[in-house]
């Protein structure tokens, strides 16, 4: 049964009786849309008696309910007793492989009773939590909750992704955001069943990770960014905490060095790097294309490797990004040769190549990732060849185009794109019927040149980035965009009580 005919009892009797209270409102405004909701009459209520209860062994599982019980004590000043069984008024855990549930899908319930969640995986059980986030009142997530009792709306949800890959992009190369920036963008990411965090760290205005092997990548390479202004690199301390911190979130921290082209600031760091080995100065303009390293040189790939060492040894996900993109100073058999040379020694180290959708025109095998940004055809010539496909279409989720004209931030090369249009595209006609099991899932970038802090960030990400969180997510066929962007528009409170400098775009009805 669709959601709009379980939801017609629910709103006939709220037009005929009495207006829907907070909580029925919250229960049919989450993002992503379920797949399956049943909105139920009566309410299930937290208060100090409340327990929590985890019926798994699994490390995993304890450490999402321990944190969803630290999570309600925050915000109801209640003590939440861990019980060790299932009791009335309880919140209840259980992870069981065997239940039927997809991976990273859950089945949640509330009633009057208890609040059950079964999943299939530690995974599931924390969507179902942040499920549980935006069920209950929008200040909770302030930074001063009021720390009182509230209710959860009684329903029935079954919930699963649509793709595995949900990801988002943040450039900390051409403007550098510091870790608990980066840490903030993630749990905005969390809180939308978002999981991947493309982190862009190198470019032609800086190196932004610590290399031991060449250590003048950040301490000359790293010094300033787009404008002139100063700069900034993680160590590789600071890096392992971040990816810790966002696979607690269940979010993977897949790291991006690009080559061949976007490497000035390498190239300035070490010229030997270069063909020519003169000295360069550092760049801090915008303009792409112009830099290549030196295909002759052995000492380019015993670098590489170096790199790709170093950063495979820091992540422990199973991806390394290599860039591939706007390699235009790059002659094309040296391009081809790059990416091949740049697929083995990945491979090396245990990992799986993703490049920019240009990595298309070498020889890929079925281990690699062809990101697609803008040329269609890439996309569907890496399919050809058995490798897998990440949407980021820049018309589409670009999230640093310009909303308008009007656009405090952002650049327009590819279109203003508003958040209809973002949200209005179906992802399974980017690639044929029988190539759709190759596609990974969906990604929006948000690249740095004209934004130099995380309030700005957030001006561009919001509200556009829950639409695409629902593309990842929601099959197509239960989304329309004038069901969307009411739901959106409720949201508005949850942005001001984070604190989120959102842009008001006039297509949606912002209830504050």
């Amino acid at each position: 049964m669709s959601l709009l005919l379980r939801a017609l009892p629910f709103l006939f009797l709220f037009a005929t009786c009495s207006p829907p209270s907070p909580e029925e409102v919250r229960s049919t405004s989450l993002i992503p849309l379920p797949a399956d909701l049943e909105v139920q009459r009566g309410f299930f209520e937290v208060n100090h008696q409340t327990t929590i209860v985890c019926l798994s062994e699994d490390s995993a599982a304890h450490q999402v309910v321990s944190r969803f019980g630290q999570l309600l004590e925050k915000i109801t000043g209640f003590s939440i007793a861990q019980q060790p069984e299932a009791a009335d008024n309880a919140i209840v855990f259980s992870l069981d492989a065997k239940t039927g549930v997809p991976d990273e899908g859950y089945h949640l319930v509330i009633n009057e009773q208890q609040v059950k969640i079964t999943a299939s995986s530690a995974a599931g059980l924390y969507y179902a939590t942040q499920t549980l986030r935006q069920l209950w009142p929008e200040e909770f997530d302030s930074e001063n909750p009021p720390r009182q009792n509230f209710r959860w709306q009684a329903l029935e949800i079954h919930d699963a992704p649509r793709y595995r890959w949900r990801g988002a992009m943040l450039d900390v190369a051409r403007h550098f955001f510091t870790i608990d920036e980066v840490k903030r963008y993630i749990d905005y990411l969390a809180f939308y069943k978002m999981n991947v965090l493309h982190l862009h760290l190198s470019d032609d205005q800086g190196w932004r990770i610590e290399m031991k092997k060449w250590p003048r990548l950040t301490t000359f390479g790293a010094q300033q960014e787009v404008g002139g202004t100063t700069g900034g690199f993680y160590t590789q301390e600071q890096y392992r905490e971040l990816v810790q911190y966002a696979a607690d979130r269940f979010v993977l921290v897949v790291p991006e060095i690009d080559l061949p082209g976007h490497t000035h600031a390498a190239m300035a760091s070490y010229p030997e790097l270069s063909c020519d080995g003169q000295t360069r100065e550092l760049y801090t303009g915008i303009d792409v294309g112009f830099s290549s390293l030196c295909y002759q040189k052995e000492s380019t790939f015993a670098f590489i490797n170096d790199v790709v060492d170093e950063l495979a040894a820091l992540t422990p996900g199973p991806y390394l990004h290599i860039g591939g993109d706007e390699a235009h100073s790059t002659p094309h058999e040296e391009y081809v040769g790059f990416i091949a040379r740049i697929q083995q020694i990945v491979h090396a180290h245990g990992k799986r190549m993703i490049g920019w959708e240009e990595i298309a025109q070498a020889h890929l095998d079925s281990t690699s990732v062809a990101q697609y940004w803008s040329n269609q055809q890439h996309a569907k010539d890496a399919a050809a060849q058995g490798a897998t496909i990440i949407l980021s279409p820049a018309t589409r989720v670009y999230l640093d185009m310009k909303y308008d004209s009007t656009s405090a931030y952002g650049l327009n090369w590819a279109g203003f794109t508003n958040v209809e249009k973002s949200y209005q595209w179906l992802p399974d006609t980017v690639v044929s019927e029988t190539q759709q099991h190759l596609v990974l899932g969906i990604e929006a970038p948000l690249w740095s040149e004209t934004i130099t802090h995380l309030d700005e960030a957030e001006y561009l990400a919001f509200p556009r980035l829950p639409g695409v969180a629902e593309l990842a997510w929601t099959n197509s066929n239960k989304r329309t965009w004038s069901d969307y962007r009411q739901r959106l528009g409720r949201h508005a409170k949850r942005f001001d009580a984070w604190g989120i400098h959102y842009f008001r775009s006039p297509e949606i009805e912002w209830q504050n």
